[in-house]
């Protein structure tokens, strides 16, 4: 029976190759040092196979994306080192192996030879979350066969599920692999780096490294959203899929190092299976939180998030649009308003249409029309399936009369929605998302939305929202 005989967490930035950064890679010195011991360990441990999941592989919002070309290469020429290269054999068979344990479980496993890549776009070289961790692994070990997959946009539990097919697959062959999650962490630590500072970086950093320590994967689920979304991140779905491996497994986590030097986290950090521990099967946990989650959100619904979801429920269920039932009050049936339809699942939005006047009689009908629009027509997303509907959770948008303004100070984003408009072209935002945190931001999504240029001569108007939730 194979085994997973370690997994470790890289970082990937291409400065600390040598040939790459010079002396610049100097700033980053405990990472390369620690990414040197890494090399070492994974050397001493002898796999068969190194299995690496890089965020800079295929990116596959339903699915994980798995290269499966023979003979997989790449180099570091987009870094001006075109003569640092990398070329390894796949292993088919555990390739065939991982997509069919997925499959089992219900997760779409995309097996990416050379035709796949063209059709999809996608390019079929190695890319440097892969070439980094490996030039390091390369220096001290060779002759091993690979594995590489992207992550995916799937949740967090479907990706740790996913993890829990590797871990059957490797243990359905005789050969041992090592696998490593590569990811930077917060890309959000100095003023002068790639995507500025913001006060979440740090505070994401320590979250993850402390819970990485601590070998707490559970906590690794419940990280705020916001937190990783402001934060800025790259590595935490990596990091999720990789230790789905070792479920039900003893492991003794030791990060070897920490900084941030050029404004992005560097985490090295292995983790050293140990016995079968049952506590440590975390699936069945994950699914009662979530389940406990949702039946406490339709406990606190109120009528008009009642309405949306049972309006979609029926229609995926029947294919017909459900009759306005009695109990539906007065305020809904009687007055007429322009309504948003937002769905969510597992914290991600999984569809939002909404109308800035009403077409409908009155708000129910409104609020009908939209919410089954937003389950199956929003062009972003696959229409919902019969399966998905226990796992959504919806917000409903009631929009108040919009009013002109002139400039940008007459909006606030936590208060007014914004409507910009050009002719026949206009696009909508509604206040308080997610990321939106200035006015200047609002209105510039929401041109992108209406297809208008910012240098165009286009008009604004706010307005507000009585927001059921």
């Amino acid at each position: 029976m194979g085994r997973v005989l370690g997994v470790y967490l890289s970082p990937h930035p291409p400065i600390i190759v040598e040939e790459v950064g010079r002396r610049d890679r100097e700033g980053a010195r405990r990472t390369i040092d620690s990414m040197t011991l890494l090399g070492q360990e994974i050397a001493d441990k002898n796999p068969d196979t190194i299995i690496v999941i890089s965020p800079h592989g295929p990116v596959f919002t339903d699915g994980i994306g798995i290269m499966s070309e023979d003979v997989l290469e790449g180099d570091f020429s987009r870094f001006g080192a075109p003569g640092v290269s990398i070329t390894l054999q796949s292993n088919i068979e555990l390739i065939e192996r991982i997509i069919h344990e997925a499959q089992r479980v219900g997760i779409l496993a995309i097996d990416l030879d050379g035709a796949m890549c063209s059709s999809y776009n996608i390019p079929a070289s190695l890319d440097w979350g892969v070439l980094v961790p490996l030039y390091f692994v390369n220096k001290y070990f060779t002759g091993y066969r690979l594995v590489t997959m992207g992550v995916s946009h799937l949740p967090f539990h479907e990706l740790y599920a996913f993890g829990i097919a590797m871990q059957r697959a490797i243990e359905s062959q005789e050969k041992d692999v090592v696998i490593i999650a590569s990811g930077d962490l917060s890309h959000r630590l100095k003023a002068d780096g790639p995507y500025g500072y913001h006060p979440s970086g740090p505070e994401l950093d320590k979250t993850i490294t402390t819970l990485i320590a601590k070998g707490d994967v559970e906590g690794l689920f419940t990280i705020d959203p916001a937190l990783i979304r402001e934060g800025g991140e790259c590595g935490l779905r990596s990091i999720i899929m990789a230790m789905g491996a070792l479920d039900g497994q003893g492991f003794k986590p030791k990060v070897l190092s920490y900084e941030g030097p050029f404004g992005v986290g560097y985490c090295v950090a292995s983790i050293e299976p140990e016995d079968d521990d049952s506590s440590r099967r975390l699936m069945d946990r994950l699914i009662r939180k979530n389940q406990l989650s949702i039946r406490r959100i339709r406990e606190k619904e109120d009528a008009y998030v009642r309405l949306a979801r049972e309006a979609l429920e029926t229609y995926v269920r029947t294919g017909k649009i459900m009759d306005l039932a009695d109990g539906i009050p007065d305020s809904m049936l009687n007055s007429r308003a322009g309504v948003f339809v937002t769905i969510k699942q597992h914290g991600q939005l999984r569809g939002c249409i909404g109308t800035i006047e009403s077409t409908q009689e009155n708000i129910a009908g409104e609020i009908v029309k939209n919410a089954i629009s937003a389950g199956t027509r929003d062009p972003r997303f696959f229409p919902v399936e019969e399966e998905e509907l226990e796992s959504l959770v919806y917000s409903v948008d009631v929009l108040k009369e919009a009013e002109p303004i002139e400039t940008l100070d007459e909006l606030d984003v936590k208060r007014f929605g914004v409507i910009v408009s050009h002719g026949s072209r206009s696009g909508l935002l509604l206040p308080n998302l997610e990321g939106i945190d200035t006015p200047r931001e609002q209105v510039k999504i929401a041109l992108q939305k209406a297809g208008i240029d910012e240098d165009e001569d286009y008009v604004m108007q706010r307005f507000e929202v009585i927001r059921h939730s």
